[in-house]
């Protein structure tokens, strides 16, 4: 009797514990997939905020299969080796500027030329157009999850500008495309990293600095100049991506890459609305110091694009020479920006 009891219990507990391993979620719940991101925005930085809560949503959405390790301020990969860095699999995810390896990626970086830019909603929406169009198979060896561009980049400087005379070799701070612009209009271009600027500008080694708004609080240069001007009609972008690794997206279950795409829909647009939110700020935080918003007249501004119209054409015939329609690049932007006005 005693040893049937005792088989019988065997039995019982052994049925349990089969029932429980069976049960998703108990002792066979599947292992959530952990995936690494790299951005180069400062911890600190809205738009590194603005990833983390992306990544929230990701991993509440996806109910707990993806877990994703945040590494912002370039400390996995340094800015200019982010994508390479994602196609490697160094990092699962990147985020970083198309401009930081310039010649990289052809057809986007035609986005940041100096196209007449007034908002970062319609610089978002014109490089996700411009995508969707032309497909560029620079782009096709890693997943696009998010692709936007910054408020319009524009002049700030520490004396008064009306004309386009009034830049005639002043120093301004501008690097890449920038410093082509600042040559373009008249300016005599000064290299400086971002971090640099504000004593460039404090100690008068710069007179002027060319960024979006933004710039005029995140980096406190409302502090070191006296004026911003709304020179819109030249004003330029920096279109930036957010990808993911190829193999480790094909790996995702289905319905784990819905969530990416859905949630990353939503954020491309909030990005967007970011910058223009935070150019906003710049605005006022330089008006607190007392200083100046310089608004140029329309046919002053209409002046300061026709004098950086040579760039476009330069990047049309040079995208030509290797083998991409940089006309047609060229003429969808400007249409595309014409629509907005």
């Amino acid at each position: 009797m005693k040893k049937g009891f005792l088989v019988k219990i065997f039995l019982f507990v052994f049925f349990v514990s089969a029932c429980f391993i069976s049960i998703p979620g108990i002792a066979g719940a599947q292992k959530a997939v952990e995936l690494t991101f790299s951005n180069f925005f400062p911890a600190a930085h809205k738009n590194s905020k603005i990833m983390e809560e992306w990544i929230k949503e990701i991993e509440t959405k996806t109910g707990g299969k993806v877990k994703i390790k945040y590494y912002p301020g370039g400390t996995l990969t340094p800015a200019a080796q982010i994508y390479d860095g994602v196609v490697k699999g160094i990092s699962d995810i990147g985020y970083s500027c198309f401009a930081y390896t310039r010649g990289k990626f052809p057809v986007m970086e035609a986005v940041d030329l100096p196209f007449g830019y007034k908002s970062g909603v319609i610089a978002t929406n014109l490089v996700n157009e411009v995508y969707k169009k032309f497909r560029p198979k620079e782009l096709a060896d890693v997943k696009v999850l998010i692709l936007h561009a910054h408020g319009p980049g524009i002049l700030h400087t520490k004396f008064s500008v009306s004309k386009l005379e009034d830049l005639k070799g002043r120093k301004i701070r501008a690097t890449g495309l920038a410093s082509k612009v600042v040559t373009a209009l008249g300016g005599a271009p000064v290299g400086t990293a971002m971090g640099e600027t504000y004593d460039a500008l404090r100690t008068g080694v710069a007179e002027g600095a060319m960024a979006p708004a933004e710039a005029l609080q995140g980096w406190k240069w409302g502090e070191v100049v006296s004026y911003t001007v709304k020179n819109f009609g030249s004003a330029y972008t920096t279109a930036m991506f957010v990808v993911m690794n190829k193999k480790k997206w094909d790996s995702l279950p289905k319905d784990v890459q819905k969530v990416f795409e859905d949630v990353s829909a939503a954020y491309t647009q909030k990005q967007a609305k970011l910058w223009d939110d935070i150019d906003k700020e710049g605005y006022s935080f330089l008006q607190s110091k007392g200083n100046k918003i310089i608004t140029l007249t329309p046919q002053e501004d209409a002046r300061w694009a026709k004098a950086v119209q040579p760039l476009l054409d330069e990047y049309a015939k040079d995208a030509k020479a290797k083998g991409i329609p940089g006309d047609e690049i060229v003429k969808f932007c400007r249409d595309y920006i014409a629509k907005q006005k």
